[in-house]
């Protein structure tokens, strides 16, 4: 096992232990060793937890971190007049944010707690130096930067999907793959997000997004209980999403 060398020994900061994390292959290179996990441990600053409804950053501000959720779920959103103009994503633990900000040195959107989260902050000028003693941390950040661009381009395909029941089925399938990428339950899940944002994010009003959940229950499709949801059929809630021929 390699020792830290000088030059790595100058990023070492405080420790935070990223070994017995659940979420390490989501966030951080998969082939590390120890030496090279205890570098990445020393870069992460200590974990900040964040209130429902606090801001972690926004929009505008100069951008100097790159952050990864621990636990708990995010949202960000563009404001104008300090309102939230349009929602752009919903963020669940093992997911990083801001790595968008890098050409530009500003945040370009905020972010904000939907319930009690904890986040690990990668303070960048650090994580760049890293990266060239640590194999695959730039190639990890690529591959993340191209999930952002995935998840920008499957947003574009959502607003225009023609009905409202495939944008918001498209929405709950999409839940589901993510939460089972985690090792959580694909068929039940906590909806931390207000119907207003879910409305915001999907392009539909609040009402319709209520009117839907219902139709979905009459369904068996899901079932709702506050923010409990689970789902009964996902073959055809898949189907309503278009990634079936018919709905049964």
């Amino acid at each position: 096992m390699r020792r830290p060398s000088q030059e790595s020994k100058e990023l070492l900061g405080p420790n935070v232990d990223c070994r017995h994390c659940s979420l390490v292959t989501l966030c951080l290179p998969v082939a590390v060793d120890e030496a090279e996990l205890a570098m990445l441990e020393r870069v992460i600053k200590h974990r900040r937890l964040l209130a429902r409804g606090e801001e972690l950053f926004r929009r505008g501000e100069r951008f100097h971190s790159v952050y990864a959720i621990k636990s708990g779920s995010m949202k960000t959103f563009t404001t104008a007049d300090r309102k939230v103009v349009q929602v752009t994503g919903f963020h669940l633990p093992g997911e990083l944010l801001a790595l968008d900000a890098v050409g530009a040195g500003v945040y370009q959107y905020s972010a904000r707690a939907l319930e009690t989260a904890s986040v690990c902050e990668f303070p960048f000028n650090r994580l760049e130096d890293l990266g060239t003693l640590v194999r695959g941390v730039q190639r990890q950040l690529l591959r993340i930067m191209s999930r952002q661009i995935e998840h920008d381009l499957s947003l574009h395909v959502l607003h225009c999907k023609s009905t409202a029941p495939a944008r918001l089925a498209t929405f709950l399938v999409n839940l589901s793959m993510r939460f089972a990428e985690r090792g959580l339950s694909r068929a039940e899940f906590h909806l931390s997000m207000s119907r207003a944002d879910i409305g915001n994010y999907l392009g539909l009003a609040k009402e319709t997004v209520s009117r839907l959940f219902t139709e979905f229950q009459e369904r068996q499709l899901v079932s709702v209980r506050r923010k409990s949801l689970r789902i009964h059929d996902l073959y055809k809630l898949e189907s309503l999403a278009g990634l079936h021929a018919t709905v049964a």
